[in-house]
């Protein structure tokens, strides 16, 4: 349905690129990838950028098209976050955050000291800290690896996770191995990921 050249600024829309952005890079006119949106919106029925962002389609050609075949293989049992020793990340609120990346992420908590808080994320440790700055220190993005993004999307958008993004293709390896990425926010609305690297 989308040509090759919309696909390229639909995942560049999807990954949060401006039109200048997008045009920079891909060595075109601003113009140009505001007509790539355009056709890309009246295509896929969608009424602006926001919802175009979120679109979870995957072009027919591409590795994980044909992985998934339109199957959900994840079931809430099997969503499993990681693998990325320790990463450190502030919060405004440990208590809340504990219960956050417990219970609606799934992260096997290991133990809270006092305004710290340790978490197994795949065998990667994760640190929390709660202190006056809290999220709004300078935070660690964190990508998390899943096998299948597509289902991990759609089952932590069921558990009430906010998705800046749906799931987009970042890279095509001259192997064809195809690298994905979805961001994510955290209860102090500071970024996460998932990401997966899908082979044809």
């Amino acid at each position: 349905m989308l040509t090759p050249a919309e696909w390229r600024v639909v995942d560049a829309v999807r990954h949060g690129m401006t039109n200048r952005q997008i045009a920079d890079r891909r060595g075109t006119s601003v113009e140009a990838v505001k007509y790539h949106v355009s056709n890309a919106l009246a295509k896929l029925g969608l009424p602006d950028r926001r919802a175009l962002r979120h679109w979870d389609g995957v072009p027919a050609g591409s590795a994980l098209a044909v992985t998934n075949e339109g199957e959900d293989t994840m079931t809430t049992t099997d969503l499993r976050l990681g693998p990325i020793g320790q990463i450190a990340r502030p919060t405004k609120d440990i208590e809340r955050a504990v219960a956050w990346y417990r219970d609606v992420l799934g992260l096997p908590h290991l133990y809270t000291f006092g305004d710290l808080a340790f978490f197994d994320c795949g065998g990667t440790r994760l640190f929390l800290s709660a202190g006056d700055e809290g999220a709004g220190a300078e935070p660690s993005l964190l990508y998390f690896r899943v096998g299948d993004i597509q289902a991990a999307h759609r089952e932590l958008t069921a558990r009430g996770v906010v998705f800046t993004s749906a799931p987009h293709l970042i890279h095509r390896h001259d192997s064809g191995m195809e690298e994905w990425m979805a961001l994510f926010t955290d209860v102090d609305d500071q970024l996460l990921a998932l990401m997966a690297q899908v082979t044809p």
